[in-house]
């Protein structure tokens, strides 16, 4: 039997990147999907994508700002509606904000991450642990990010944001594991994903790629990581197979955060 057969995942962030890649890993796994994203044309793509290598998918599509209550709790009833209920939830949707000094950050793009990488998420958690408690049963992955495990130079909202997710995390697998839900976050590095290429695009707009080759020498594995080795990290944590593991913040950066200084 496929680990996620029959399981209903909810993902965020789910048009491109990570989520795009965890959405076609479970799907792969006989999940049905509700996938969450601001940017309706990338859903539909994905949506194609995932039901050609996957016939008869079952994929529901909703356009949604993770950042506005409303838009939340309107997924989150259009998932109950479609399926009946919520087996998993990739709180994935983020941004990572612009690379600036503390003291010179722009206040307006300091906001608007708070409001999507910390309220985007906990919104998601409000409307969703209710129906997991109810069922006697969930599984709740949170993006941390390693912004959420160390520092990051000029990044201070997305490492502030991130922090408070492994917080969150923590305080999900404390509160509502007497109710068969586990709650973990995971620490992804620099995983070759738009965002992260287009991170690398502010460091040298002239040759991103020779900022990315710079980074990874950093690395001790010296390459980036691919979306797909996150999407099957994911899928353990959103399956049957995690039932004892909970509050933990797992690192995907190919043993990077353990290092202090040059590898």
């Amino acid at each position: 039997m496929k680990s996620l057969d029959q399981k209903v995942i909810l993902i965020t962030g789910a048009g491109m990147g990570l989520g795009l890649a965890t959405a076609k890993e479970a799907a792969a796994r006989g999940a049905k999907l509700v996938l969450v994203d601001y940017n309706e044309e990338a859903l539909q793509q994905a949506k194609a994508e995932i039901t050609k290598e996957q016939a008869g998918a079952a994929v529901v599509i909703v356009k949604a700002d993770t950042s506005k209550e409303e838009e939340v709790k309107n997924y989150v009833n259009v998932a109950i509606k479609e399926f009946g209920q919520i087996d998993g939830f990739y709180n994935n949707a983020g941004i990572e904000g612009k690379q600036a000094p503390l003291i010179e950050y722009d206040l307006d793009i300091f906001r608007k991450v708070v409001d999507i990488n910390l309220m985007g998420v906990y919104y998601g958690l409000r409307y969703i642990l209710p129906h997991m408690k109810e069922k006697g049963y969930g599984r709740v992955v949170n993006v941390a990010s390693v912004g959420g495990i160390r520092g990051v130079m000029n990044q201070t909202p997305y490492v502030a944001t991130k922090h408070a997710v492994t917080g969150i995390t923590k305080n999900v697998a404390l509160e509502y594991g007497q109710f068969g839900i586990t709650a973990n976050a995971i620490a992804p590095g620099a995983i070759l994903t738009p965002m992260v290429a287009g991170a690398f695009k502010q460091v040298n707009p002239q040759d991103p790629k020779a900022a990315e080759a710079e980074y990874a020498k950093a690395n001790p594995t010296k390459r980036l990581g691919k979306p797909e080795e996150v999407a099957k990290v994911v899928c353990f944590l959103l399956s049957e197979d995690c039932s004892y593991v909970s509050g933990q913040v797992i690192a995907i950066d190919g043993g990077q955060s353990n290092s202090y200084g040059n590898v």
